[in-house]
């Protein structure tokens, strides 16, 4: 397969109805712009906007449940990270193609029992760049986590949104959240609670705008979601592709341990077994083509490429286009 010449690149000087020349000159001043929180790139004639919903404190033990603790704490030393716990980023997508604007993924929202007080920004951040809600025409979800589809259940959001929206998610995960199975996962206390009552609340919520697929859906031209189970049995992929350029959100296949230990499982994941053959066919995939790479908890704004030897990987960051 040949090298995908994918360069990111600023797009401040166009115009889009993302408004995203805001995204080097914010409209507003104040302390939540201290703090970069998105970040454009273009995929041929296609804009991706990744933008930071914030960050949520958890456990390291997260990162690899199924690894002595000495071996995790080693390789947590190596990347110069706390050994107990450190930020996970959370990281949402806007793309815009054609007469559409795409959301893929909706942030945590707010849920007072979990303490995460700094993460569920999405909603503030987008109105920063520039971006109405009612120009969504679409959302794609990843998978149903609460912190995927949190920000659609921000009180006064439904109401802002169009009331054509079209909600792209696999059949097979709202189908898992009907009886959910946390028999594998590794979660702090709290959790799998919190994840059933936005799941549950989601569905209840949002079902007329609900577009179900099985395998893979166009949800405009050059965006395609595809099911890749593991994480969650629905859990999908977003690959954007236009004039031989390409970048892929990963959703939750990909955290940072996950290149140089894609076996280890995350505390997270459903089907640890399933998501860590995923995860390997995906970097594969990326490896080769040289495409970019998104993906939910990677630190912002997480656009680089996968470098590969076999099964073992290497995360290559964008150098930050000014």
């Amino acid at each position: 397969m040949p090298h995908a010449e994918t360069n990111p690149r600023r797009i401040g000087q166009q115009e889009t109805t993302m408004n995203l020349d805001n995204t080097s000159h914010p409209a507003r001043s104040g302390p939540e712009e201290l703090v970069p929180s998105r970040y454009a790139v273009r995929v041929g004639e296609i804009d991706v906007l990744v933008v930071s919903d914030g960050v949520l404190p958890l456990p390291t033990a997260m990162l690899a449940h199924n690894v002595d603790p000495n071996v995790r704490a080693a390789w947590l030393n190596d990347m110069f990270l706390p050994p107990d716990a450190y930020d996970w980023a959370l990281n949402v997508v806007v793309v815009r193609s054609g007469s559409q604007t795409i959301l893929v993924d909706a942030g945590l929202g707010f849920d007072p029992e979990l303490n995460l007080p700094r993460a569920g920004q999405l909603i503030k951040r987008l109105e920063a760049a520039g971006i109405d809600l009612a120009s969504v025409t679409d959302v794609v979800l990843t998978h149903m986590h609460m912190d995927h589809i949190g920000g659609l259940l921000v009180e006064g959001v439904k109401e802002r949104l169009r009331p054509d929206l079209r909600i792209h998610v696999a059949a097979a995960e709202v189908k898992f959240w009907e009886t959910p199975d946390f028999s594998h996962v590794s979660m702090p206390p709290g959790f799998p609670d919190a994840l059933r009552s936005a799941a549950k609340r989601f569905v209840k919520e949002y079902h007329s705008y609900l577009r179900l697929f099985d395998e893979e859906s166009e949800v405009a031209p050059g965006v395609v979601v595809r099911r890749t189970g593991g994480h969650t049995p629905g859990h999908s992929v977003v690959r954007v592709a236009s004039g031989g350029d390409g970048l892929t959100f990963a959703g939750d296949l990909v955290f940072q341990v996950g290149f140089e230990h894609p076996e280890w499982y995350n505390g997270f994941e459903h089907d640890p077994e399933e998501a860590a053959r995923v995860r390997v066919r995906l970097l594969r995939e990326l490896a080769a083509t040289g495409e970019l790479l998104v993906a939910t908890h990677l630190p912002f704004p997480s656009v680089g490429h996968v470098a590969g030897d076999g099964d073992h990987f290497r995360w290559v960051p964008v150098f930050w286009d000014y």
